[in-house]
């Protein structure tokens, strides 16, 4: 009879530490969703097709990976990185999220170059489902003031960007659907920039505060940016971690924790940086140019 006892209790025992014990041990990764640069597409495979492998392999367990594409194949997602209303196309992309039932527990976000401000808009207007962590790669965060080369093999519309881009990167036709002017931030003339971008600005809190924008932002996990210190195409490199040129000129920067945005924390920026949510990393490279050792050792753990 005690060994009967004994051993309905042993049992009894085993059974609620198994209920007990941590289950996350054994739980799928959270999926991961990436957001392609300018010039790029989501599945061109020495770019995004590499990074998508890149993840599966390192972080491994099934993860599944989501490449956004904006358009009905590879060619409009090209184009449309170009001149497609950047609004449109958060709002394109946050009902591709919402539809998705993979992700619906919450996801990794992980934006390329213009993908970085793209899916910081994704966290702050679009919170469902929720993003966990976001990794913003050479994103432009305050802005571009220059456009020096143009990735990718369309030459021709890269042409056509500067053309624009020299006609008037405020002018409402111009800022309505060329991409590249809606993060088009000129230091010479603040005001202007604040009063007609349509995009960068409003994200920015630059024309009227929007509280729901920090608040979603604050639901992060980990906000990490990563400056390229080689960087060519930004212009400047340092709006990749939210520093940007002193307004009236185009030769000083302010680093992030002298700008209004940090220091009235109109974003969420300071407290996730005193929080220890905010990391900024730095890759020795031209603009994207990293490797897999280097991903490995500096992103991985974001991503698990």
């Amino acid at each position: 009879m005690v060994a009967t006892i004994t051993m309905q209790f042993f049992l009894s025992l085993v059974g609620i530490l198994v209920s007990f014990s941590p289950k996350s041990t054994y739980a799928d990764p959270f999926p991961v969703v990436l957001w392609h640069g300018m010039g790029d597409s989501c599945c061109n495979p020495l770019s995004m097709g590499s990074i998508k492998k890149l993840i599966e392999n390192q972080v491994g367990g099934g993860v599944y990976v989501k490449s956004l594409e904006i358009g009905n194949n590879v060619v409009e997602d090209t184009e449309n990185g170009f001149l497609m209303n950047v609004n449109r196309q958060i709002e394109i992309v946050c009902d591709q999220l919402q539809k998705d039932p993979k992700l619906q527990q919450g996801y990794n976000a992980l934006g390329f170059s213009q993908g970085g401000q793209f899916l910081r808009a994704i966290a702050q207007r679009c919170p469902l489902p929720p993003m966990l962590n976001l990794v913003s790669f050479g994103g432009q965060h305050q802005g571009v003031y220059g456009f020096p080369r143009c990735p990718g093999e369309n030459q021709t519309i890269c042409d056509y960007v500067r053309k624009l881009l020299n006609v008037g990167a405020y002018v409402s036709w111009i800022q309505n659907f060329l991409v590249q002017a809606e993060y088009w931030h000129d230091p010479l003339n603040e005001e202007e920039y604040k009063n007609k971008s349509v995009f960068l600005a409003d994200i920015n809190q630059e024309r009227k505060f929007n509280s729901t924008y920090k608040d979603n932002l604050l639901k992060l996990k980990n906000l990490v940016l990563v400056m390229f210190s080689e960087d060519t195409m930004v212009d400047p490199k340092e709006s990749e971690w939210f520093g940007f040129y002193i307004e009236g000129q185009s030769k000083a920067v302010y680093n992030m924790t002298q700008s209004k945005l940090y220091q009235q924390d109109l974003l969420g920026l300071k407290e996730l940086n005193e929080s220890g949510r905010l990391t900024l990393l730095s890759s020795p490279t031209d603009h994207l140019q990293f490797t897999d050792v280097w991903f490995e050792q500096n992103i991985l753990r974001f991503l698990k």
